[in-house]
């Protein structure tokens, strides 16, 4: 096997639908609140942009497929149903393929399940948050306890695979409540869980409450008594940490994310998608580039309808550009960054595509392993990963 093909990725598509009917507090993503939406444009617009990435990607296996937002099961099914058939014409997609939808556990969505199923869904993300009103509430979410309740059973009829997200260290969060509620959430889970620790992101609202002091989010050592909890009660459960912050047993891991942490290929399409791309050049080479989408839906719009495509920006990746994106995306997961990734994305090993002497501290420090296996972060130094990546690659630390 010829080392380009020894460590085969399959392609992904990330497909955006940026309409929420409310935005959350702490939510950075590219979302946007729309009294109305024209459906039959955007599903033109979305197939008119999937159309033009399949022309440059034409000989892809696609092995994942996932409807992120904003809150895709706003979209009308057919949409997404449309957009799986073209998939499947323009391109070969694997047996197993794994085909994913965000959703939000309104009265709306729900009552979709069953025709998104229908329409070529086979897995759910849904964003429960919280299992108590109260703490729905100060998360700004829409449904209270008993429809996240509802969601769930809903899901495990409709779809073999679903998850649902919790967000833990929220302000005052007890460590005994946490215990309890992740274990309430453990038993209903069917194999796949994503437990966020709260983040204060720039440009949401949490973000001007807790510059102006009105907003307090747990200390260090109490969001690491929160961590250290998470991990013991997954763990007991048969969820294995595979991602910082997703627990899954054996072969119910996220494929799509997968791709993103290994750090293969994918085409987003949609206002604000991001994309991962190794184009064909006229000489038969490729070249990787990051290819970034306009984030205004309306401008987005408009573009696809004018030239097919809503692309705003297209960057061909340097080598260091490859190898920072590479190490920060493979070190969130409990496996090894396989030595055969370095040397097909850099062209080199670890030990020599990387600062010899700051690798050497983090390794001694029990943070960072680097052996003929790859290069892989402990249970520690995946716990700061943030100040392991900083002082790894930012020379002024």
């Amino acid at each position: 096997m010829s080392q380009a093909n020894a460590e085969a990725v399959p392609f992904g598509i990330y497909i955006h639908w940026p309409f929420c009917l409310s935005k959350c507090p702490y939510c950075d993503f590219n979302s946007h609140v729309a009294d109305k939406v024209d459906h039959a444009r955007w599903r033109a617009a979305l197939r008119a942009e999937l159309a033009a990435g399949a022309a440059r990607h034409p000989g892809r296996t696609v092995g994942s497929v996932f409807f992120g937002g904003g809150t895709p099961s706003l979209m009308d099914p057919e949409t997404a149903g449309a957009l799986i058939a073209d998939i499947k014409t323009f391109w070969p997609v694997t047996d197993d393929i794994e085909i994913t939808l965000e959703a939000n556990p309104g009265t709306v969505e729900i009552n979709r399940f069953s025709a998104f199923a229908a329409n070529g869904i086979n897995r759910v993300s849904i964003g429960i948050q919280a299992l108590n009103d109260r703490d729905l509430k100060f998360l700004g979410r829409v449904h209270n306890s008993a429809e996240a309740m509802r969601a769930l059973d809903v899901a495990a009829n409709v779809f073999d695979r679903f998850s649902f997200d919790l967000i833990y260290a929220r302000p005052e969060h007890d460590p005994k409540a946490w215990r309890r509620e992740l274990r309430e959430a453990l038993d209903i889970a069917r194999g796949h869980i994503s437990l966020y620790q709260l983040t204060i992101e720039p440009g949401t609202q949490f973000y001007t409450l807790h510059q102006r002091g009105d907003l307090v989010v747990p200390d260090e050592d109490l969001a690491t008594d929160l961590y250290e909890i998470t991990q013991e009660e997954t763990s007991a459960a048969g969820y294995g940490c595979y991602e910082v912050s997703n627990h899954a047993r054996p072969g119910q891991e996220s494929r799509h994310n997968l791709v993103y942490w290994r750090y293969g290929d994918y085409l987003g399409i949609g206002p604000g998608a991001h994309g991962r791309e190794a184009v064909i050049q006229p000489d038969g080479s490729t070249k990787p580039m990051a290819v970034r989408r306009h984030r205004a839906p309306e401008i987005w719009l408009d573009r696809v309808e004018k030239q097919g495509h809503g692309t705003q920006e297209e960057m061909a990746l340097a080598a260091d550009e490859r190898l920072i994106e590479m190490v920060m995306m493979g070190l969130r997961l409990n496996e090894a960054i396989p030595t055969l990734r370095f040397e097909r994305i850099i062209g080199k090993g670890p030990r020599e595509a990387l600062d010899s002497e700051r690798l050497e501290t983090l390794i001694v420090s029990g943070d960072l392993v680097c052996d003929l296996s790859g290069l892989r972060a402990t249970d520690q130094g995946r716990n700061r990963l943030n100040g392991v990546l900083r002082y790894l690659f930012d020379h002024s630390a």
